[in-house]
């Protein structure tokens, strides 16, 4: 799936991303390590892997969107 960054703490190495439809899906330090990732800004397009549903969906892996 694919998203776009919103907010990104570098302190705990999570924030938030947006969905296309718009609604903001929250990630976790895990989620955000298990990408490999080093720095996020806000705007990069990014693929996302989600566990769940409704209030319980949640992110469990961030990584850039490559083409």
């Amino acid at each position: 799936m694919q998203a776009t960054a919103y907010t990104y703490d570098p302190e705990t190495r999570s924030g938030s991303v947006l969905l296309d439809d718009g609604t903001p899906l929250p990630f976790d330090t895990a989620a955000f390590d298990a990408g490999g990732l080093r720095l996020l800004r806000a705007g990069q397009r990014v693929r996302i892997e989600v566990e769940g549903e409704g209030a319980e969906r949640q992110v469990t892996l961030i990584t850039l969107q490559t083409f």
